[in-house]
């Protein structure tokens, strides 16, 4: 990736816009609202097609303190009409049932409202309601001028073909862990990216069968760890620890129904309910934080700026935390040529992402200590869970962190 000044190229058209918002995520959807709302002119540039983004699977979990930024923005009807709540989880260790009351604890409760649905509430809002400009589909995104006063935006139109720039005053990069926004700073040694890889995969599962717990089930296990997590009342989410790299045409449905009814089998619960697998896929668990987060005109918010892997669905929730900050900051900065939310976005965002991937990695520590051949993690990783069992401040702790606030 290059950063083109703007006089390299000669696109075929040329537009003006306050803010281009790159990707058509959680992240960038909420940003392009905010923005939207203030009457803050606009432009939104996706690479996938609107109903790719609207189906495509993902995080479930959305913090009560997300909701409810959310819902003051008007932004949260339908996911208050029709989300199931959690406050409690479950841990199955030691052929033992465990559960915990983290709501109770902390006064704050999951809402379980899959991304697709969030994307398309927030697609509708944005572009089928408030009339914003969002084009889909376009390829061969570059950023242009991006450390001086004119910065820019290419692309080409993926119907006519033609080359199109949009100049701006800034440009939201929300565009994904691939996209080329976080690619392009990090090309040209703008930012650092701090990265940590855990050596361990997640099978990921979706199955068209109802939930068999009401709430989050974590199993910890020596064959592995693995994970019961409501998705809707037909469908499902598990989680089957297997070794990083691993295709996912190793586990046939035979094999994935055994390990899971083994590795969550305990005393007292019913078996699992099995139905059609309609998803399969190996993540391979590292996280990474972008610092800063900012370069010049370019601001990075969700999988762009940071990820941190599903160990405690913290994944949705840091990129809401991030696009709520910059959406505010940038319409600060155009409606009033306010440049402090933006000059201090970097450092606002940073301690809660820092803090959520510093729970994840402690979280993963106890989750897979029992299959990690290592007795020692396993006596670690079994010494964390008894105190956050036995201890009311740590159980208070825990339940913090866990739900976020």
């Amino acid at each position: 990736m290059t950063l083109a000044a703007p006089s390299e190229f000669s696109p075929s058209e040329k537009r003006r816009a306050r803010v281009v918002v790159v990707g058509a995520g959680p992240a960038g959807l909420t940003v392009a609202n905010i923005l939207r709302a203030a009457s803050v002119d606009c432009v939104v540039l996706e690479t996938e097609t609107r109903e790719f983004i609207e189906q495509r699977p993902r995080a479930g979990f959305i913090e009560e303190w997300a909701v409810r930024a959310l819902e003051r923005r008007g932004l949260a009807d339908r996911l208050l009409a029709h989300a199931q709540t959690h406050s409690e989880c479950e841990f199955r260790y030691a052929g033992e049932r465990h559960r915990f009351p983290y709501g109770e604890l902390s006064g704050n409760r999951h809402f379980v409202y899959p991304q697709p649905l969030l994307v398309t509430d927030l697609v509708r809002a944005y572009a089928d309601r408030a009339g914003g400009d969002i084009r889909f589909g376009v390829r061969d995104v570059e950023l242009h001028g991006i450390d001086t006063d004119r910065p820019s935006v290419s692309y080409t139109d993926p119907e006519t073909g033609e080359r199109i720039r949009i100049d701006c005053d800034a440009i939201a990069g929300c565009d994904g862990a691939r996209g080329v926004t976080r690619a392009c700073l990090a090309a040209e040694e703008h930012v650092t990216v701090a990265r940590h890889d855990y050596g361990i995969g997640w099978l990921a599962l979706l199955a068209e069968a109802p939930p068999s717990s009401h709430c989050v089930v974590f199993g910890i296990h020596p064959r592995g760890f693995a994970a019961h997590m409501a998705r809707s009342p037909q469908v499902t989410r598990y989680y089957l620890e297997c070794p990083p790299g691993d295709d996912h045409e190793n586990w046939p449905h035979e094999r994935v129904w055994s390990e899971l009814q083994a590795r969550l089998s305990v005393a007292g619960a019913p078996p699992l309910t099995e139905g059609r697998l309609i998803e399969k896929r190996v993540l391979d668990m590292h996280n990474y934080v972008v610092e800063p987060m900012s370069y010049g005109r370019v601001y990075l918010a969700g999988d762009a700026a940071h990820l941190a892997a599903p160990i405690a669905a913290k994944g949705m929730n840091l990129a809401l935390h991030g696009a709520l900050l910059l959406g505010d900051a940038l319409a600060a900065y155009c409606a009033e040529g306010d440049d402090s939310g933006l000059t201090g976005y970097s450092a606002s965002c940073l301690p809660r992402v820092w803090q959520y991937q510093e729970f994840s990695q402690w979280l993963s520590e106890l989750l897979h200590g029992t299959s990690s051949g290592d007795p020692f993690k396993a006596g670690t990783g079994g010494a964390r869970l008894n105190r956050i069992l036995n201890s009311p401040a740590a159980a208070g702790a825990f339940a913090e962190l866990y739900i976020g606030k």
